[in-house]
């Protein structure tokens, strides 16, 4: 997919110079002239990356950016400044107004690239996250977007590696009323503390003394736990090439040494006011997943993780030529039980059943609640002899205790019919299904609170 780049600046040279720039290398390019026309296209979402001017009459590039931000619809839009400012207290004004970093004019055209293929990935990746949030908006979970523009950046642990000793100890200390920050002078044990440690963000010196920081970097990428932990790269003035690098490599960030200690603080609160949104659209589409696949009564998956999972179990036994054992579960005259004690007794013997049941069957075995009063149990690499004797201990512990409701201190007596059903010829998940709900409509029919088992 081609990125869209928005183009903002007053004097037209510049922007058609940047444009030929980005086009050859098969952006796609959309300008605007003001502050006004760039608002005006990022509200009709038309573009993916804003290389934006700071000096423009009316309203600067500082105030566009703040607009931008402060917009749940405009907030994940990387921004990129592009400015003759160059003194540390401009690239702080503009980190604090939300923008994800810097070009000085003249632009060095590899850093632009470099710069604006980063970002781009990165807004793909959270592109696909808004989408899959919108989406779980829609079907009624809180709305992340909005709670996402509370977020400061403050607070949190950071992971510094650094093997100079004062040069570890000086950027601490820049961040200690903000951050708590753990220094790691030997980057062989990173990758493996990374992993272990609830680290908010990365800051690695790219100047480590024999070891090569762009293979740390690399590794941190690569694997699943530390693939979304930001990175901020520390460089000297003459590691321009390992600095882009990085960024192809996934690095967020970079800082040139020496160290300004108020721009360190706003590029670590930009990068963890990224991270966190993204986080929240994450939790949100997690949610959401949880939502569909799990009964929010007992916490046991539904019917439709059921109906998914069983085709995937029966193949596996198919392909393994392996046992595979059901049983159906149904609790006997449930309605009974609302009609006497009221729906929100009923409610928590629903809870006391499913976690009596789980107590009784294995860690392999699937339980979910398919309906009313009514479960299932998938039990792969069982046998018909080994289920029936599983199905007579959840019989029996239904059984043998009464269920004290809290609360009301009501003590209810309840038994469950189970019907059984193994793997045969068929092959088919429909088929097994329906031979365990057999054997359930016979132990009913037989006077309930009883196992029976169908063959195939």
């Amino acid at each position: 997919m081609t990125a869209k780049i928005l183009v903002v600046d007053d004097i037209l040279p510049n922007v058609r110079l940047l444009e030929a720039r980005l086009t050859a290398e098969y952006f796609d390019v959309t300008t605007a002239m003001n502050g006004a026309e760039a608002l005006a296209v990022c509200a009709q979402d038309d573009c993916d990356l804003i290389l934006l001017d700071v000096m423009m009459p009316g309203m600067d590039g500082f105030e566009v950016c703040r607009r931008l931000k402060k917009n749940p619809a405009t907030t994940h839009l990387p921004i990129v400044m592009v400015t003759a400012l160059d003194q540390p207290s401009d690239r702080v004004k503009g980190l604090e107004a939300g923008a994800d970093d810097f070009l000085t004019k003249p632009i060095d055209e590899i850093a632009l690239i470099a710069r604006v293929r980063s970002l781009t990935r990165l807004k793909v990746v959270l592109d696909d996250l808004r989408n899959r949030a919108s989406t779980a908006v829609a079907l009624g979970m809180p709305d992340p977007f909005t709670a996402a523009l509370a977020e400061d950046g403050l607070g949190g642990r950071i992971l510094l590696v650094d093997d100079r000793p004062a040069s570890a100890a000086q950027l601490a200390f820049m961040l200690r009323d903000k951050y708590i920050v753990e220094i790691e002078p030997n980057p062989n044990d990173v990758a493996a503390k990374v992993a272990s440690g609830a680290y908010d963000l990365l800051i690695v010196s790219l100047g480590l003394q024999g070891f090569d920081a762009l293979r740390l970097c690399g590794q941190l990428r690569s694997q699943e736990r530390t693939r979304q932990l930001p990175i901020l790269c520390l460089a000297e003035m003459e590691d321009r090439t390992r600095v882009l690098r990085a960024l192809d490599l996934g690095v967020n960030d970079f800082l040139m040494r020496p160290v300004d200690g108020n721009e360190l603080i706003a590029r670590v609160r930009s990068n963890l006011r990224r991270k966190r949104y993204a986080d929240k659209l994450r939790d949100n589409v997690q949610a959401s997943l949880e939502l569909a696949v799990v009964d929010p009564l007992t916490g046991l998956n539904n019917r439709r993780y059921f109906e998914m999972h069983l085709s995937i179990l029966v193949k596996q036994a198919v392909d393994c030529d392996r046992p595979l054992s059901m049983m159906i579960l149904d609790i006997d005259h449930f309605k009974g039980i609302n009609d006497t004690y009221g729906h929100a007794t009923g409610d928590q013997i629903l809870k006391g059943f499913a976690k009596r049941v789980r107590k009784v069957i294995r860690i392999p075995d699937v339980i979910c609640r398919i309906g009313g009063e009514e479960f299932v149990v998938v039990m792969p690499d069982t046998n018909m002899e080994v289920a029936a004797r599983i199905a007579e201990r959840v019989r029996a512990e239904i059984e043998q205790e009464r269920f004290v409701v809290p609360h009301s201190g009501a003590a209810v007596g309840i038994t469950v019919s189970i019907g059984l059903a193994e793997r045969g010829d068929d092959d088919l998940p429909d088929g097994l299904f329906s031979r365990a709900d057999r054997a359930l409509y016979r132990s009913k029919s037989n006077g309930r609170n009883r196992v029976s088992a169908d063959a195939a």
